[in-house]
């Protein structure tokens, strides 16, 4: 049909002019005539956004070309229709999952747009879409050697001081606090609140891991999420996560989902389990074995040391006994050779005292013999003081002489010692006198 010219004639009614409103009910009938039976659809589901029963969203595909998106109804009677099979395959739609639906096309003109009344669902196609992504993500982590790093990092033998990695607002923070209160145990507890499930779900929950691993003074790290949809726990699936768990210097618990459930993060992680209840318990039970452990030990230490003390005692009180008897038998030797030795040395002092006697009375008679052997040192005695007394300085000063000093005490005894302007004390046989030398003549 080949472009008319425009015309700004009259309408004479040859050709139809249609209104919005018709054009729009045109268009549902060409949608209705090409695709009379409804139409697969795959993608991904984006914006998912529910007001009252009824749900809208996107359903998006990247292509070399952009972004492709078609906008999707999911009113409140094919929802409930839907309810149990959704239910049955363990899915809950929500933003990322990948679906194939079905539904039939329509032009709403209220706001000039074409959607899809979903009507069905494939659930193999998502179930199946996940496990390829998981077996993929698997896959790449073990031929890169990140699935065992984890568990390669030891664990503390009693993991007190615990980050852990949940949304605050959830059950799964409920019941592993719980078990960590009930155990009585010294637990310090630092959590981080994310968001577990939604678009930002992966950024906030490898952030936190990133976060608490580089905590210096935490023993291990706990990644917890109580049950959800197989969509929901797809976020656990996701490479990021499990890079993150895997460069963990510090081990990462995960207790994620169900019993049934296991996922990508548990696969890299030092060690799974089931619940978040599990996950608190198993660290309760490395606690109690641990403190078992010391006191055991510390049981083993007392007993042992009760029996070496009570060896000890034995080999104390013999050696004792030895001692007492030995110093008493060396006693009774040392008193013996104390009295020898005192009726020798009593022996001894007498005869010393009776030759003192003998030459002390030989002196005296010596004495009264001769007297005049007296006179002679004491006439020597007497001349000695004289001399003394004639070579005091005292006695010199008293006929007229003085000694001179410097200010300093020193002695003067030449006038070449002294300058002018120097200062000196001259002593007389009765006091000084300070003067200034005013000339020299040596």
């Amino acid at each position: 049909m080949s472009q008319r010219e425009m015309s700004f004639e009259p309408d004479d009614g040859a050709e139809p002019t249609y209104s919005v409103s018709e054009l729009a009910d045109a268009i549902n009938g060409v949608l209705r005539r090409g695709f009379d039976q409804g139409v697969w659809v795959r993608g991904e589901i984006q914006g998912w956004n529910e007001r009252g029963p009824h749900a809208y969203f996107r359903l998006a595909e990247v292509t070399d070309n952009g972004k492709a998106q078609l906008n999707v109804q999911f009113f409140a009677p094919q929802r409930n229709k839907l309810r149990s099979l959704l239910m049955k395959n363990g899915l809950q739609l929500c933003d990322g999952l990948k679906v194939r639906i079905f539904g039939q096309l329509d032009y709403f003109a209220g706001n000039g747009s074409l959607g899809l009344k979903m009507s069905a669902i494939d659930p193999r196609f998502t179930l199946g879409e996940l496990a390829l992504q998981r077996d993929d993500v698997l896959r790449r982590l073990g031929e890169a050697g990140w699935l065992e790093r984890n568990r390669q990092v030891p664990l503390a033998v009693a993991p007190l001081r615990v980050g852990v990695v949940t949304s605050r607002a959830s059950a799964a923070w409920a019941d592993f606090a719980h078990e960590i209160e009930r155990s009585g145990m010294g637990f310090q507890l630092r959590l981080v609140d994310v968001r577990v499930q939604g678009e930002t779900a992966v950024r906030e929950i490898t952030g936190a891991l990133r976060t608490l691993s580089a905590a210096p003074d935490l023993d291990a790290v706990v990644l917890i999420r109580g049950g959800g949809s197989r969509g929901e726990l797809a976020t656990f699936d996701d490479e990021a996560i499990a890079m993150a768990i895997a460069r963990s210097p510090l081990p990462v618990l995960t207790g994620i989902g169900h019993e049934i459930d296991r996922s990508v993060a548990d696969e890299v992680a030092h060690l799974a389990l089931k619940t978040p209840t599990a996950c608190a318990a198993a660290l309760v039970e490395r606690v109690q074995a641990f403190q078992q452990s010391v006191e055991g030990a510390w049981t083993q230490i007392c007993h042992v040391a009760a029996m070496s003390l009570q060896a000890s005692v034995t080999d104390v009180a013999g050696l004792g006994e030895g001692i007492r008897l030995r110093v008493s038998s060396a006693v009774s030797r040392s008193d013996e050779r104390l009295h020898e030795r005192a009726r020798r040395v009593q022996r001894g002092a007498q005869r010393v005292l009776e030759r003192a006697d003998g030459r002390l009375a030989a002196a005296a008679t010596s004495v009264r013999r001769a007297p005049q052997r007296m006179d002679l040192p004491e006439q020597q005695l007497q001349h000695v003081a004289e001399r003394v007394r004639l070579l005091d300085p005292a006695t010199t000063m008293a006929r007229g002489w003085s000694i001179t000093r410097t200010i300093d005490g020193r002695t003067i005894r030449a006038a070449d010692e002294l300058q002018s302007g120097d200062q000196i004390i001259t002593t007389f046989a009765s006091g000084t006198a300070r003067s200034r030398v005013e000339e020299t003549n040596p």
